[in-house]
């Protein structure tokens, strides 16, 4: 049992993606390679949507990854002048993506409240029906 369990850890460990960062565009600088991989890493490739320009194998992430490299410290403004701001995976703070960011307090926040006001209301409110005639006599012979 134990070996099937690490055989199997051991073919997921294999199966595990690869950066898509090709030789040809490491840079010789290991500082500046590690700083060109955390700028790419913040990048959305436009052509996959759901993986970094450091992880997708698309033609537009190549060009990405090589600008990265070549303007390094005014890439991310550029490139958000160029694609918008649906190009960061992480989008920046600011007026226009306030929303996006608030809006999982606010929906929390409108949660509580609704859940707090709709309790307060049934607190008041009487949950069964009166009793019958009939009930109400049982109920006396019963208490007696």
């Amino acid at each position: 049992m134990m070996r099937r369990l690490l055989l199997a850890f051991v073919l997921m460990l294999l199966a595990a993606p690869t950066f898509a960062v090709n030789p040809d565009e490491v840079l010789a600088d290991p500082a500046l390679e590690a700083r060109a991989r955390a700028l790419s890493a913040e990048l959305r490739c436009m052509v996959c949507q759901n993986q970094s320009i450091d992880d997708s194998n698309a033609d537009l992430a190549k060009d990405l990854r090589l600008l990265v490299r070549e303007r390094d410290e005014a890439v991310l403004n550029y490139i958000v002048s160029r694609y918008g701001e649906f190009v960061l995976l992480k989008p920046r703070f600011s007026m226009k993506t306030g929303l996006l960011w608030g809006a999982p307090a606010l929906l929390v926040l409108a949660g509580g409240l609704s859940l707090l006001v709709f309790a307060r209301r049934r607190s008041g409110k009487p949950t069964g029906s009166k009793l019958t005639a009939e009930e109400g006599d049982k109920l006396a012979r019963l208490l007696e």
